[in-house]
């Protein structure tokens, strides 16, 4: 019996190859995109399980307000680590990480460096901690002595080719030699450490805060015993407080106590996130590496989502329609004593067939489309074919979407009545068309939603591009770990200064984009009292700063080199005035005073007031911050004049192997730099245009089939009204209108949801666009059009057959 079903449901395929085509394609691109959207979607709600008993560890994080700034650390002081591990006994291991950014390293023996973008010092008991095995070298061990490291494998196979890397010696930045004492397989790319290619012994890392409690530099992670409550340690974790941190800070605040330092509105609070959510719930300050956010996933959840309830409706809305073409079949069926299982068992099995063919053309979509997809998204996802479980959940899916999508139409055509459909008049007097139409809203209504979304998107990202940002990104070179230059460092800043199309250079290791930072306190009028405390981020930077990076000064002046008392001043911006409470030229010759980590406060003249510039992310107010004079030699900045950049690239680089030979040249845009803070929203705004473009194709093939069978089921209509007179324009308008009203309650719908769902995803952003009326507007033009084109060449077509033809029509 089911193989003449299936016999039968492949003939009525064939003969209906427009049909079957529509139905076919439009379900094949809908299972793509759920799939590869799936795939995505598994890969970051997986990220970090990989990891032995990952659902033990979780990581310290700390928030803290004083100085009236609000800080979401996800790190913590140094000398947690110890005194979690002899406080708590329910930890069974305690291990941190500091990031060390990037580095140089060379093979000792050769005079080339090799540049290592993610470095990072780790405890001895990181290996343990996270269960992972080194392919060369003893986890017990390659942690535990000053001056060494592991290199991850790819890593060791740049360095040292295919040649045993354990023992080895490299030389770090030009200045300490580390050895070699392990090397361990590539972090997965859905894990935290999926940067990290260099790890380095903390034991002997020479930090002047490995014994500040208030310098939080440290990711601290801990894994609790088996059986352990984490509740058991969240609670007394407060009580480090005043066990350790007031007894510190004392030292700087003498008398201070838990219950002033609340009084004055601050607070230090500790808390713990499991490991395994770090990468979807967390969004602090510094990450160890790129995180994501739960936010991103439920919103291509929907578009998937969307993708195939937009393909089954398709399905649905194609079927019911064909059904006025099968109405007599079905009559014909229940006279030879079909009853109505037999007809709802045949048209599943027609919509199963159909499923099974889609799956097999999506999976070939899927494939040819995941390194596009990949590119898009920045995953190195791979379809896991081998993997039983996939095939299982895969087949299960498209036998759960064939019975979806083909129950409503195999229910309505199974109730036909005999009688009307044999004597003709089966497809005008079943109903159905109601429910056809709420359809082709429904689709219609996402396809809007997902332009009107992808317009937001795209249009804040253009606001973050073109705001003005308080400094100029523009034509400005930024090279890299000039400081290998040692003490030449100046001439090299000096020789490119003479190049005809450099308008300015500054040396210093902090910039407007991803760079190096450092926050500290200050206070006003030199008081230690903590109701003047000024919260604020201290960038060392040279005279040339404010010019090279084309920032205003709004109070004041610049730092100046007949001025040796300036190695005593300090530039503020203006949130940091803001919170002294004073105006920008009230501020000018007062003192704040400051330890930067030293024994004793040094007191800082406001020589200048800075205009505000952004140094963090958009979603991020501007914080305070106070520029001073000093020597920092991470970076240098050029601003270059309008022409080819690349030759003087290659004069700079000239000078640079001159000035340092042997010494890596690495350079950079700012303009690209800054970019880098956007890759997610950016990628996001990449995947709404590929899934928006979808999901129209699929809105548009299945109008496409209505009208196609809306025209031939008002064949006569059309007939009778050519014979009437009305012209080829005024019937296909007619036919067109028709849809439109359609697209029109669509448009209506969809409107305020998009205003609202865009509105909460802006409201992560403190510098934000408004949602403007065009944006819908355009959104509803762009879904009339693309209706219009597509209904237009079949109603046109109908309009165009003769009349006498259209007549005889059954």
């Amino acid at each position: 019996m089911f193989q003449n079903h299936i016999k039968i449901a492949w003939r009525s395929l064939k003969r209906q190859p427009f049909f079957t085509f529509l139905n076919t394609f439009g379900l094949a691109i809908g299972m793509a995109g759920g799939l590869l959207i799936s795939l995505y979607i598994y890969d970051e709600m997986n990220f970090d399980t990989m990891f032995k008993d990952a659902d033990r560890i979780y990581r310290i994080n700390s928030d803290i307000r004083f100085g009236g700034k609000i800080m979401r650390s996800a790190q913590v002081g140094a000398p947690m680590a110890a005194a979690i591990k002899s406080d708590f006994p329910q930890i069974e291991l305690v291990t941190r990480i500091r990031n060390r950014g990037s580095l140089l390293l060379r093979k000792q023996g050769t005079e080339a460096n090799t540049k290592e973008s993610n470095a990072a010092f780790a405890d001895s008991t990181f290996f343990k901690m996270f269960g992972i095995d080194l392919l060369v070298g003893d986890v017990q061990s390659a942690l535990t002595e000053p001056n060494t490291l592991v290199l991850t494998k790819t890593a060791a196979e740049k360095h040292f080719g295919m040649n045993n890397a354990l023992g080895q010696h490299l030389l770090l930045n030009n200045t300490d030699t580390y050895t070699v004492t392990g090397v361990v397989a590539d972090f997965p790319k859905n894990s935290m450490l999926r940067d990290h290619d260099v790890l380095m012994a903390m034991a002997g890392f020479d930090d002047a805060n490995q014994m500040l409690w208030t310098s939080h530099n440290y990711f601290t992670f801990i894994k609790l015993l088996p059986g352990a409550d984490i509740a058991d340690f969240q609670a007394p974790l407060q009580s480090m407080l005043e066990t350790y941190i007031l007894p510190y800070v004392q030292k700087f605040f003498p008398g201070i106590t838990a219950e002033s330092f609340e009084a004055s509105g601050n607070y230090l609070k500790y808390s713990t996130i499991p490991l395994t959510d770090i990468h979807l719930y967390s969004n602090r300050e510094i990450e160890l590496s790129a995180n994501s956010s739960i936010q991103n996933v439920y919103i291509l959840s929907f578009i998937g989502l969307f993708l195939i309830l937009l393909a089954s409706v398709n399905f649905m809305n194609l079927s019911t329609a064909h059904s006025l073409k099968r109405a007599k079949e079905v009559g014909i069926r229940k006279t030879l004593g079909s009853n109505k299982l037999d007809l709802v068992r045949q048209f599943l099995i027609e919509a199963g067939l159909i499923s099974f063919i889609s799956l097999l053309l999506a999976i070939g979509i899927a494939i040819v489309a995941l390194p596009f997809f990949n590119d898009l998204s920045g995953k190195s996802i791979l379809i896991p074919f081998i993997n039983p479980v996939f095939w299982i959940i895969v087949l299960a899916a498209v036998t759960f979407l064939g019975l979806f999508s083909g129950s409503y139409p195999a229910f309505f055509m199974s109730r036909f009545v005999t009688a009307k459909v044999l004597k003709g008049g089966g497809g005008n007097s079943i109903g159905g068309g109601k429910i056809r139409n709420s359809l082709v809203v429904f689709q219609f209504a996402i396809s809007v939603l997902l332009i009107i979304s992808t317009l937001v998107v795209f249009q804040q990202l253009k606001y973050i591009q073109s705001k003005d940002l308080g400094f100029v990104k523009d034509r400005v070179l930024l090279i890299d770990d000039v400081y290998t230059a040692g003490n030449r460092v100046q001439s090299f800043k000096e020789e490119v200064m003479q190049l005809g199309q450099v308008a300015s250079t500054t040396l210093t290791g902090y910039m407007p984009t991803p760079s190096f930072r450092n926050d500290n306190s200050f206070f006003k009028e030199g008081s230690t009292e903590q109701e003047n405390a000024l919260q604020m981020q201290n960038w060392v930077v040279d005279h040339d700063y404010l010019k090279t990076l084309d920032m205003q000064l709004i109070a004041g002046r610049n730092f100046d080199k007949r001025f040796p008392t300036d190695s005593t001043a300090t530039i503020l911006n203006e949130s940091a005035v803001a919170k002294l409470g004073v105006t920008p030229d009230e501020v000018l010759g007062t003192q704040i005073s400051g330890n930067l980590g030293l024994e004793s406060q040094v007191f800082y003249t406001v020589i200048g007031v800075v205009k505000n510039f952004h140094y963090a992310s958009l979603r991020e107010d501007i914080g305070a911050l106070g520029l001073f004079l000093g020597n920092s030699t991470g970076s240098m900045a050029i601003r270059l004049k309008a022409g080819d950049f690349s030759n003087v690239i290659a004069n700079i680089e000239n000078i640079w192997n001159k000035v340092a030979p042997g010494q890596l040249f690495s350079y950079r845009f700012m303009e690209d730099s800054f970019n880098t803070t956007y890759q997610a929203e950016q990628k996001l705004g990449h995947i709404f245009v590929v899934f928006t473009v979808l999901s129209i194709l699929i809105a548009c093939l299945g109008l496409f089939g209505l009208a196609a069978f809306n025209a031939e089921k008002r064949t006569k209509e059309i007939g009778i009204r050519k014979v009437l007179g009305a012209s080829v324009g005024q019937i296909s308008t007619k036919l067109t209108l028709d849809f439109l009203k359609l697209v029109g309650i669509a448009i209506l719908i969809s409107i305020p949801i998009g205003w609202y769902a865009m509105g909460k995803w802006l409201e992560d952003f403190s510098y934000r666009i408004d949602i403007s009326w065009w944006i819908f507007a355009l959104a509803a033009f762009m879904a009339v059009l693309i209706s219009v084109l597509t209904v237009s060449y079949q109603s046109i077509k109908a309009a165009m057959v003769n009349p006498v033809k259209s007549l005889r029509t059954e």
